[in-house]
């Protein structure tokens, strides 16, 4: 929500506060209060936060809209309770100390999920391990240098919310004095200060990030943080800042040609190698014509489980995989690796490769408090925006996947699968970026036929477990995932994945990388049954119920086309990829097996279907792109939603209804 907020003090910016002594500096900034939760017996909003900024604004000489709106766009004015981002960035204003978030193992080289996941050939498992980190560039350590600046130990900046944001008002008004501008009280003044604040070393990713700075001081800003503090930035329509301050930044220029990206992004070409190495083996993805030969019709959220510096050093392998796009934490730059035509190796299902472009986020998702900054997000929803217009691919769940939603394409791969972006990415957020905010598209209060997934993700808090010691619960977090049980009751059993645990009985488990029990923000199921406070949904082949209570919903209703088997099946298979029947090959090209999952989808049973589509292969096994095929069949399939993982049904073994 937008609206006004707590005035704005002008300063004199004659005062000159930054030239005070360390002495003085420290002696005033430890005036400021430690910010916590608010108070347990207090009916008015706690605005201590609100104060914070405007204590730290008037004493380092910053407009406070300027610093609640670079907060913002860091943190959205979270603390994440002094745990680091991905990226090693604490409290609201995003400070950085990197040496905690370094990674020790590659994504891709994790599990024992085949990237390429394309039978035709033999498995994938790189084995290239992260590079060693060097040097940490000077945008991954902003506190220590703020911390100087206002005298107070390191520790306090990263737990003390308050002292935070005074470090962050010190660290932009160090950056307007370097460029010789004045501490001027008209927030227009400081778009040079909040490029360099961004820690960008380049022109276009410091003024894209500044650009979106300028965005909410006119937009405006107003929330609840996750430490229950009301927080709010009055909109300013008018503002037009002085641009060409850009040019005295001294920052590189980096070169967009080759991209394709919205220019409303940072964006760079760093090619992903094709290359044949070896006894006629070649990386790291394979040349295509889509969308003339085959249509793109998904889009892959990944994280990276691993650093910016050392993930595109690998992604640069001819030996390691491929995906499209790197989008960095700190600041939201991109840079792309495959071109949109050609197909990348990153979502361990060669169908979906096929048909998919993949974007992966700096990150971890086994590190529920290493949170994402706004920056990446809105950057990736501005290219997932763009992507999505230029190739026809619908923006919805069945179209905007994560990893963990991508089916194992036979059953012998459903276990192995990857699980990022994991509970912890803002789904809810990210579609509302995207201009498609998950709202209810039935009555309120019927028994509607289709729900989505809607929990708030601030107070949604499912327990996890092994996070870091294995067993042992996550800290506490907000999270987009919702947990499922056998019957209406937390105390009964979690429902049963028989394809992910296929050596017991299929229980599932609260472990952060166990999908088997857990549906997402913004996918939609079929209607079982519904009692109380209580919702069952058709998943995996049985009922699943989850809590939903009309006073705090974890779903709204929704309409939608449902699938249910024929009349006179009792079960139908499901599979993993839509590949054509075995007379459509040509000679020359192997016929694949349409292989089923371990899955049944029962008679009287629903799920919710996507797109009905022909099955289709990319035959594309040698470097030599002369014996490439599209292959393209009769038999017609539904995508589905049927648990955690999309699947896909043969069309001619269901009964399409609308619920």
């Amino acid at each position: 929500m937008r609206g006004s907020a707590d005035p704005i003090c002008p300063t004199d910016p004659g005062r000159g506060r930054l030239r005070r002594s360390a002495g003085a500096l420290a002696s005033a900034a430890l005036l400021l209060p430690l910010l916590g939760a608010a108070p347990a017996n207090s009916a008015a909003p706690d605005t201590r936060l609100q104060s914070a900024f405007a204590t730290a604004a008037e004493r380092y000489d910053v407009p406070q809209g300027v610093l609640l709106a670079v907060s913002y766009l860091q943190s959205r004015w979270d603390s994440h309770a002094g745990a680091p981002s991905v990226t090693g960035g604490y409290g609201p204003m995003h400070l950085t100390d990197a040496r905690t978030a370094l990674a020790t193992a590659a994504h891709h080289s994790e599990g024992t999920e085949d990237a390429r996941g394309d039978s035709a050939r033999p498995p994938l498992h790189p084995t290239t391990e992260v590079p060693t980190q060097s040097e940490l560039p000077p945008r991954l350590r902003t506190l220590t240098k703020a911390a100087e600046l206002i005298g107070l130990p390191p520790e306090q900046l990263r737990t003390d919310p308050a002292a935070n944001i005074a470090g962050g008002a010190a660290l932009l008004a160090a950056a307007q004095r370097d460029l010789a501008e004045p501490l001027s009280a008209d927030p227009a003044d400081w778009y040079g200060a909040v490029a360099r604040f961004s820690g960008a070393d380049d022109t276009a990713t410091a003024a894209a990030y500044a650009d979106d700075v300028y965005d909410v001081l006119r937009t405006g800003e107003r929330r609840t943080t996750d430490a229950g503090q009301r927080v709010a930035l009055a909109a300013r329509p008018e503002l037009a800042p002085d641009t060409g301050q850009l040019r005295r930044t001294g920052l590189r220029t980096v070169s967009a040609e080759g991209t394709e990206c919205p220019v409303t992004v940072s964006c760079e070409w760093i090619p992903a190698p094709y290359e044949q190495f070896g006894d006629n083996d070649y990386g790291n993805h394979d040349l295509g014509n889509r969308p003339a030969s085959q249509s793109i019709r998904y889009i892959v959220v990944h994280d990276t489980e691993g650093a910016w510096d050392g993930v595109l050093n690998m992604v640069q392998d001819p030996t390691y995989v491929s995906w499209n796009y790197t989008l960095r934490s700190t600041d939201g730059h991109i840079a792309q690796h495959v071109k949109a035509k050609d197909v990348a190796w990153h979502a361990g299902n060669w169908y979906v490769n096929a048909k998919s472009i993949g974007l992966e986020h700096e990150g971890f998702l086994a590190n529920p408090d290493a949170w994402y900054t706004e920056a990446m997000y809105r950057t990736s929803a501005r290219l997932v925006r763009y992507l999505a217009a230029k190739y026809g691919i619908p923006l919805d769940r069945q179209h905007i996947l994560g990893h963990d939603n991508v089916p194992g394409p036979t059953t012998s791969t459903v276990p192995g699968m990857h699980t990022d972006p994991g509970p912890y990415w803002d789904w809810q957020h990210y579609f509302t970026l995207i201009g498609r905010p998950f709202e209810p598209t039935a009555r309120r209060g019927g028994d509607s036929g289709v729900v989505t997934i809607r929990p708030d993700y601030a107070t949604n808090r499912p327990v996890y477990t092994g996070c870091v010691t294995a067993g042992q619960p996550c800290a506490a977090h907000g999270s987009s995932e919702v947990r499922l049980y056998s019957q209406p009751d937390t105390t009964s059993a979690l429902v049963k994945d028989i394809g992910t645990h296929p050596s017991g009985d299929g229980t599932s488990s609260t472990g952060v990388n166990d999908v088997g029990s857990r549906v997402s923000t913004g996918q939609q199921y079929a209607v079982a049954e519904r009692r109380g406070d209580w919702t069952a949904i058709w998943y995996l082949g049985q009922k699943a119920w989850f809590q939903n209570p009309p006073s705090n919903p974890t779903a709204v209703n929704a309409t939608g086309a449902v699938v249910t088997p024929k009349d006179g099946l009792t079960e139908i298979p499901v599979y993993g990829r839509a590949y054509p029947e075995a007379s459509a090959y040509p000679a020359g090209v192997p016929a694949q097996a349409v292989s089923p999952l371990p899955y049944k989808l029962l008679a009287g049973q629903k799920y919710v279907a996507g797109d009905k589509v022909p099955g289709e292969y990319y035959y594309a096994v040698t470097f030599d792109t002369a014996s490439h095929r599209v292959v393209v069949g009769k038999e017609q399939y539904y995508e589905i939603q049927y648990g955690h993982r999309v699947a896909y049904v043969k069309a001619a073994d269901v009964r399409l209804t609308f619920a």
